[in-house]
């Protein structure tokens, strides 16, 4: 298990459980761990330093500030590290609690029932890791000059990963994910290394349609393979929206290849708030045109499930946070299985990514009637067109047949 370099918190009116915590976490290599029995004092020396921390463990029940009214106070200061609960809590505990810290923006990773075990302890370290570094994977970013010649060049490269269905093992649609050919190797650059770098220096535009353009050509070979019916899923940065001729823009190069509307996914990250008018009248004609909407990686941004009800969605996309070790993480049964009721009432599909190993696999089958789509590497792995066609076919004659 990777240990995360930034100091964290602990806060806990019981100074033997702050104790035995800071043993537990000293065991397992961490370093820099601050501990408090007071609520108020932990949240002023956070306060002092916003980004200094990485993550807080806190009671709920405690004297003068509680853990919630702590919580609230966090969103409010804008920490952005993690969250995670020591307490016992119910399920309808667990849903409300992670709604609000959503509402406070903060970042619930889960909670960690008292007496502490050592690998539920271990379990929630993972996912916080997992956080903390997508939240800083910053280094060997491309640089602006580098980004603008992979364009200019032409070496923007799509490549597919399907999503299943849990009922019938079918495929239902592929998403597109950025891939950057090196000009200098036979490999390929990965997306967390020049995204960023397009998102900072407004080239996004400029990356996403060259790589759109390239995977409806595609579309036609995919299709044939695949069947009519399949969706291809696209992903678009929540800043796109602002720009009011984005569903123009769309449909014009979706028509250059014959594609309909109904046969697009756009998928729109989770993990900044979709907030401006601009982003929602966009969202909106977007979905009047005939388009699928996905919100994508929903469990790392501040969109709840009160807002499910009213933004346009047709798919929920469940981050990987959520699903790894859900077999075992009642946090994440909670949430996942609150999302799978909306899920029923406003007619969306639930997709959950991330899938890497087969007890979470065989507990998504097991534990839903609704349809559930599946994507992660346990399934396969993202790969250019014509590999992506070849798997296929191995997967229609040993899993399908």
């Amino acid at each position: 298990m990777e240990i995360i370099k930034k100091p964290i918190v602990l806060i806990d009116d019981s100074p033997a459980l702050l104790l035995i915590l800071h043993a537990q976490l000293s065991q397992l290599g961490f370093k820099y761990i601050d501990t408090f029995t007071n609520a108020e004092a932990a949240l002023k020396k956070i306060q002092s330093n916003i980004h200094f921390y990485a993550a807080v463990f806190t009671d709920l029940n405690m004297p003068k500030m509680d853990g919630m009214e702590f919580i609230r106070h966090l969103g409010k200061s804008q920490f952005n590290g993690g969250v995670i609960i020591v307490s016992e809590m119910d399920p309808k505990v667990i849903s409300l609690a992670s709604e609000l810290a959503k509402e406070n923006n903060c970042h619930l990773i889960g909670n960690i029932p008292k007496p502490i075990e050592q690998h539920k302890l271990k379990m929630l370290l993972v996912k916080l890791n997992d956080f903390v570094t997508k939240k800083e994977n910053i280094i060997n970013q491309m640089t602006e000059s580098d980004l603008i010649n992979a364009i200019k060049n032409g070496r923007l490269l799509p490549y597919y990963q399907p999503k299943i269905s849990n009922l019938d093992n079918k495929v239902y649609s592929v998403e597109v994910l950025a891939r950057i050919s090196s000009d200098n190797t036979n490999q390929v650059i990965q997306p967390s290394m020049f995204i960023p770098t397009a998102e900072k220096y407004n080239l996004t535009d400029a990356f996403s349609f060259q790589l759109f353009n390239k995977a409806m050509a595609d579309f036609k070979s995919l299709s044939n393979s695949f069947g009519p019916d399949l969706k291809m899923a696209i992903n678009i940065s929540p800043n796109q929206l602002t720009d009011f001729l984005i569903p123009e823009k769309i449909d014009e190069l979706r028509e250059q290849h014959a594609i309909e509307a109904k046969n697009i996914i756009l998928e729109i990250t989770e993990e900044y708030a979709l907030k401006s008018n601009a982003q929602l009248e966009t969202l909106n004609r977007l979905r009047m045109r005939g388009y699928s909407i996905s919100l994508d990686d929903f469990g790392t941004g501040f969109t709840n499930l009160t807002q499910l009800r009213t933004l346009p969605f047709t798919e929920i996309k469940i981050d990987r946070s959520l699903i790894r070790d859900i077999h075992i993480d009642n946090f994440s049964q909670v949430v996942v299985n609150s999302l799978a009721q909306i899920a029923i009432e406003q007619h969306f599909t639930l997709v959950a990514e991330g899938i890497e190993n087969f007890n979470e696999l065989e507990y998504l089958q097991r534990h839903f009637k609704l349809e559930v789509l599946l994507q992660g590497y346990l399934i396969c792995r993202p790969k250019p067109c014509k590999e992506l066609i070849t798997w296929h076919q191995n997967w229609v004659s040993h899993v399908l047949s």
